[in-house]
């Protein structure tokens, strides 16, 4: 399984093996209806990189707006005061955005539906985290998204210059620093309830900032995975509503990616 992103890996995408020898695709082990120009693959299209382009835009539009209605109905804070967040709607937009990335996991040509319903949901969450970093950081929420545009053109064009090869070990390496960090995440909690958590986590400090660098890092090159798969899918001719399922992993990318590069500007303007 694919730990750089939980969508988007060769089980759930049906996707073959690399031939180590001629470093093409093998094709899928389980049978694939024929298909042509005209005869639509599974009776429902196929699989291309502009629909999913398509796909991946729509659904940043619908965080977006989801982000900005957020954003517009929270009321501006007392004077001296923390601006206050509707918790509960946080708190339901991550279950719901949870439980729709779940569904699509399991149930890839739900995607459709559930994709946008992730996009509307973590739209509410960006949007009171963004507005919470904007009354304590002025800019930062321009800054963040900026850099998150950068870094996505940046590695997109790393990836098709060839500069960035996905193979084996490029995802070894990166399953190997996913797992670190989970379990890292994972210890730093357990340690939390004890009042002891590490505070280079969160704080202003040198390693401080070098972790939030070296996750933002990760979380870009989790990019070029996504990438890959959603190349391979194209050539192995999936059906069309793969292109949701590879646009909702893009977007979970993404929005990792901002949130890491909110939170590294943050610490850096701490300093």
């Amino acid at each position: 399984m694919d730990m750089a992103n939980p969508l988007l890996n060769d089980k759930a995408m049906g996707l073959g093996n690399l031939d180590q020898r001629s470093n093409t695709w093998a094709p899928p082990t389980a049978p694939i209806p024929a298909s042509n120009d005209t005869v639509s693959r599974w009776d429902g299209g196929i699989m291309t990189v502009s629909g999913t382009a398509t796909a991946t835009i729509t659904l940043l539009m619908l965080i977006l707006a989801s982000a900005t209605a957020t954003w517009i109905s929270i009321d501006a804070p007392v004077a001296g005061e923390m601006v206050k967040l509707p918790t509960g709607w946080v708190i339901g937009g991550v279950i719901v955005g949870l439980v729709a990335v779940l569904v699509a996991s399991f149930k890839q040509h739900l995607a459709r539906i559930a994709a946008p319903i992730y996009a509307l949901a973590e739209g509410v969450v960006l949007g009171a985290i963004s507005r919470a970093y904007s009354e304590q950081y002025q800019g930062i929420v321009v800054q963040a998204v900026g850099a998150t545009l950068g870094v996505f053109v940046v590695m997109l064009l790393m990836y098709r210059s060839g500069m960035v090869r996905v193979n084996d070990k490029y995802r070894r390496v990166v399953m190997g620093a996913m797992m670190g960090l989970m379990g890292f995440y994972l210890v730093s909690f357990i340690l939390g309830m004890f009042g002891s958590m590490p505070s280079f986590i969160h704080d202003a400090s040198p390693m401080g900032i070098l972790f939030s660098i070296f996750v933002a890092g990760l979380a870009a090159s989790n990019l070029a995975i996504d990438f890959d798969m959603i190349e391979r899918g194209a050539a192995n001719k999936l059906p069309a509503h793969m292109e949701w399922f590879c646009a909702l992993g893009v977007t979970v990318t993404l929005v990792w990616l901002y949130l890491e590069i909110l939170r590294l500007l943050s610490k850096l303007r701490e300093r």
